[in-house]
């Protein structure tokens, strides 16, 4: 496990899973802070759900938006836009499960 670090998508990541010895899943549990939102984006090759643990937001994949609150699971194909935003005053918290795992070279920002 890493310690938590902010990560250029507007958001702070601890990463639980994610090693060569693991190249079909990584698992990063993810603080969004209260009012702020995500940058819009998409993975190249990446399979991502999310797994709301606390809080609620509004997430947007491709053209469809969306509430999602605490339990909610959320699956992102790999390739599609997404970003989520959290509009309440505490912090959202979610596990971001990839497949296969999360490399930063499979990250792209979307206009």
């Amino acid at each position: 496990m890493t310690a938590e670090y902010y990560f250029k998508e507007g958001c702070f990541i601890e990463e639980w899973l994610n090693n060569s010895e693991n190249e079909d899943i990584s698992i990063a549990r993810v603080r969004v802070e209260a009012n702020s939102t995500t940058r819009k984006h998409k993975l190249l090759n990446t399979k991502e759900h999310y797994v709301i643990l606390r809080g609620s937001g509004i997430v947007t994949i491709g053209e469809k938006t969306w509430q999602v609150n605490e339990k909610d699971v959320v699956s992102i194909m790999p390739g599609q836009s997404q970003n989520i935003e959290n509009y309440n005053s505490n912090d959202l918290i979610f596990l971001a499960i990839c497949s296969p795992r999360f490399e930063e070279k499979n990250y792209m920002e979307c206009d």
